[in-house]
């Protein structure tokens, strides 16, 4: 859009209305940096995609907008104990706001409905896998949805071992409620991953917001263990150090148990979390962790989206995960209260075998595609629902999801009522072998994150440049926090010293590198 239009949409928000509320309703007497552009684009109609570290004030982008416009603002969100931690945040700032998900008993959901219809509230929370459901659709179309809000949008284009394939029916959705504008927030986003949430949320010119990934109170540092016995000492030493709550990732549930047991058997009070466990085991253990009763967390990747603890001081990953982005989101759960943190790495090579397995299962596979792509044209011009499709192809239920969201986007297919038709035949057989090498890249570009995070851990240089360049920013200067930049000062002592001491005996030739 051309600069001098944006100017006129500007002059349209009146921010006399807009500060009044956020100090009313909020508390909020100064915008932080990055979110009047995102609330500006809200109250526009314009669609927008917000890149903001974690703590900086994302969801008042989105919450602020909902008391000032005339509808619904619905918020995809991950998780459902967020969910209920943001509408308990909402009641208390007199913003009527409802969540629609599993837990809720049908008395509870057809309350909820009925509050919609009437225009009761503002704000309208649902899970990705929620929003398929049709009959949640009814309500939110009848009163009207004034903004579409999807948090934690990272996950659209990360499609880990613990992927969400409801996250690739969003954009079906959004045209169901009559294609409002769209906001979606994340705390990471390198380029290509902006660009895919772009294609797949079908945003219109989008305005984007990226306020950059440092965040100065918190210090990155990779320790090398060349055995599981180096990592017991490692994480037993750090967790002494810690002066406040301390998050441990695993990779596997296995592993998560084990340092678990380790941990108790070494005397350190800590809690276990991962999603086989019992809902309310898991329940429990998060209310304690996030109480204060126990000082540690060991936990897979389930646990930590949208958790809000302000004192974690320290956030230690056992293994190495998919990408910076997954780290850098991992990580960034430290220090949200802006006083001094860590987020350190146990780096072993060999760990790369982990993510290799889960990149191995990741995606249907190119037969998968064909086949179900062949069932789908057996049944039309009738639709199929999309579990049915995953027992017509032999791909299953999760894969068929995946595939169906792939064959909406290339509009040879769509969804409705959670019933996949399809509309039309690809144009070509190069356009099918085209879809399918687009598909392969996938794989590749997943290969490709996974060496920059083992660079990441074995680089030399300043750890958030690195991560500066990765997400597409300027690199700027060495950081001054990061193990290597803390290490430097001192290897430059130590070449120094060498240089003069080989000065001081004839004959022999300084140190060209000092470790």
């Amino acid at each position: 859009m051309p600069e001098r239009e944006r100017e006129r949409e500007r002059e349209q928000v009146d921010w006399s209305d807009v500060r009044a509320e956020a100090w009313d309703r909020f508390d909020v007497r100064r915008f932080r940096r990055g979110q009047r552009e995102l609330i500006e684009a809200a109250l526009s109609g314009r669609d927008s995609i917000g890149v903001m570290p974690t703590g900086s004030g994302k969801s008042l982008c989105f919450q602020l907008p909902a008391v000032l416009l005339p509808g619904t603002t619905v918020v995809v969100a991950p998780l459902i104990a967020l969910m209920q931690d943001q509408t308990d945040k909402m009641a208390e700032a007199d913003v009527g706001a409802a969540r629609l998900d599993s837990t809720l008993t049908e008395r509870e959901k057809r309350a909820a409905e009925r509050s919609i219809r009437r225009g009761a509230k503002e704000l309208v929370y649902l899970t990705p896998e929620g929003i398929e459901n049709p009959a949640v659709l009814d309500p939110l179309r009848a009163q009207g949805v004034s903004l579409f809000v999807v948090d934690e949008a990272h996950c659209i284009s990360q499609w880990g071992h613990d992927f969400r394939p409801s996250y690739l029916g969003l954009a079906q959705a959004i045209r169901a409620l009559g294609r409002p504008p769209v906001m979606a927030l994340t705390a990471t986003a390198p380029p290509v991953v902006l660009d895919d949430v772009v294609a797949r949320l079908d945003l219109r010119d989008p305005e984007v917001v990226s306020t950059g990934i440092e965040r100065e109170n918190l210090s990155f540092e990779v320790r090398e263990c060349a055995a599981a016995g180096t990592k017991r000492e490692a994480i037993l030493e750090l967790l002494r150090e810690a002066q406040g709550s301390a998050l441990v990732y695993c990779a596997t549930i296995r592993l998560t148990a084990e340092v678990h047991a380790y941990l108790r058997g070494a005397g350190v009070d800590a809690e276990l979390y991962h999603g086989k466990l019992r809902p309310g085991i898991r329940a429990e253990a998060q209310r304690r962790f996030m109480g204060g009763e126990v000082p540690v967390m060991v936990a897979t990747s389930a646990f930590g989206m949208g958790i809000d603890k302000p004192d974690v001081r320290l956030v230690v990953h056992w293994n190495f995960p998919d990408s910076i982005e997954t780290y850098y989101q991992e990580a960034g759960r430290a220090g949200r209260d802006g006083a001094p943190a860590r987020a350190v790495l146990l780096f072993r090579r060999e760990d790369k075998r982990i993510q290799s397995f889960f990149m191995g299962g990741r995606y249907p596979k190119r037969a998968d595609l064909q086949a179900a792509w062949d069932a789908l044209s057996k049944v039309a011009p009738a639709a199929l629902a999309v579990p049915a499709l995953g027992e017509a192809s032999g791909v299953g239920k999760r894969r068929a999801q995946v595939v169906a969201a792939l064959l909406e986007s290339m509009r040879v297919a769509e969804r409705k009522a959670g019933r996949l038709r399809k509309v039309r035949e690809f144009p070509s057989v190069d356009a099918w072998d085209a879809f399918l090498a687009a598909y392969e890249r996938r794989h590749e570009g997943d290969l490709e994150r996974l060496q920059a995070m083992i660079r990441y851990a074995q680089t030399a240089l300043c750890r958030v440049q690195m991560m500066r360049e990765y997400f597409g920013e300027e690199r700027a200067e060495p950081c001054g926090r990061c193990d290597n930049c803390r290490r430097r000062p001192a290897v430059v002592e130590e070449v120094l010293r060498v240089e003069a001491e080989a000065a001081e005996r004839p004959g022999l030739t300084p140190a060209a590198d000092v470790p």
